[in-house]
């Protein structure tokens, strides 16, 4: 069959690229043609656009960008017209991929979506919405198939696929001696993102920090997909940068500093204490508090259903309060208990399956239905 996939962000280009090699093992004849990035790419998929072409963050960040979008919406409907894929399978991403499902709705494609939007977060509405274009939703939290009964719209819950990452990622004892780090300096692991706009609104702040831990090493998770010499401006006395070691570093770090997304999760499932933080533009900010329907930002606290973990959002993203909830985490021994016994209800509440393999073994089955 031939399946045609988007993905707008890194994440979603990795958690797509293990779907389509769960897919190839449920449907040997599996072509795939993709708006994602390196992964899958190299995971077998024809790629249209990189999704590093349509990176925005913010809300008032997309409507200066909507002319952009408009060409690339345009060029998709076009592309989806003349591959006439069995199913379009997409990945998150909503602001454009709804408008996408909409178009291949309209022109009989079967819709898929695995990994739902937030809408649970912000304009919930859009669940009557996709209830109409997307014929099957994957969703990967656990209270997502109940917000969706919650509007008479059954969905498949198929495990997490991060918690299957982080579970099948191999120990290495290298990592220090690889990168040239000093063994008997604790690592403070920073996350930032992997999108330039977001890196330089986070990064800056972030590294402010240094002076009161200087018994420490910073290492910044750095990403492939953007050029070296761009993390050159962020080097500092004591601070490194490692590429596409992410999961390493956290098995080795002692606490984080992580912008929220999917990291805060990925840092919660390694068991590394941690501080979450976010700002975006005031604009954005203030159009986005307007929509926000849920009380955390942050997937760990959003799991647990309560602060399990310190946020540092917008004006509280400071150097002073970064500086005070980083000792927290890192000598604060009874707080340190009480974040690693929340990781562990979230890690119950996960479950353990091999999310990806699930989806593709369902889809696979509505499809030959």
């Amino acid at each position: 069959m031939k399946y045609y996939l988007i993905a707008g962000e890194r994440s979603g280009d990795f958690h797509a690229a293990r779907l389509m090699g769960a897919l190839k093992q449920h449907d040997a004849r599996a072509e795939f043609r993709c708006w994602g990035g390196d992964m899958m790419e190299e995971a077998g998929g024809t790629m249209v656009h990189h999704y590093q072409e349509m990176a925005i963050m913010g809300f008032l960040e997309a409507a200066t960008a909507v002319f952009k979008f408009r060409r690339f919406l345009k060029e998709c409907e076009q592309d989806l017209l003349a591959h006439k894929p069995d199913v379009l399978i997409l990945v998150d991403y909503a602001g454009f991929n709804l408008r996408v499902a909409k178009f291949a709705k309209a022109h009989g494609i079967k819709v898929f979506y695995y990994i739902s939007p937030k809408i649970w977060a912000w304009n919930q509405g859009r669940v009557h919405k996709i209830k109409a274009l997307v014929d099957k939703m994957f969703v990967i939290l656990p209270f997502e198939r109940e917000f969706y009964q919650r509007f008479g719209y059954d969905v498949d819950y198929i495990g997490n696929p991060t918690a299957d990452a982080v579970h099948e990622h191999p120990v290495t004892d290298d990592f220090h001696q690889r990168n040239g780090f000093d063994p008997q300096r604790p690592i403070i692991a920073v996350l930032p993102g992997s999108r330039k706009q977001e890196i330089e609104e986070m990064l800056f702040e972030m590294l402010r920090i240094l002076p009161p831990f200087l018994d420490y090493q910073f290492v910044v998770a750095g990403v492939s997909n953007l050029d070296p010499g761009y993390y050159r401006h962020f080097e500092r006395i004591n601070v490194r940068i490692v590429t596409d070691q992410t999961y390493d570093l956290l098995r080795h770090a002692k606490a984080a500093v992580v912008t929220s997304g999917t990291a805060t999760l990925e840092t919660a499932l390694f068991d590394v204490p941690q501080v979450v933080c976010y700002r975006t533009s005031a604009v954005s900010y203030q159009l986005a508090k307007s929509f926000i329907k849920v009380k955390y930002i942050s997937l760990v606290n959003l799991i647990a259903g309560r602060e399990v973990v310190k946020e540092l959002i917008q004006g509280d993203f400071t150097a002073r309060n970064l500086v005070t909830e980083l000792h927290r985490v890192l000598d604060d021994e009874k707080y340190i208990a009480e974040v690693k016994a929340g990781y562990a209800e979230i890690r119950e509440k996960l479950g353990r399956t091999n999310a990806a393999d699930k989806a593709a073994e369902l889809m696979v089955g509505y499809l030959n239905n």
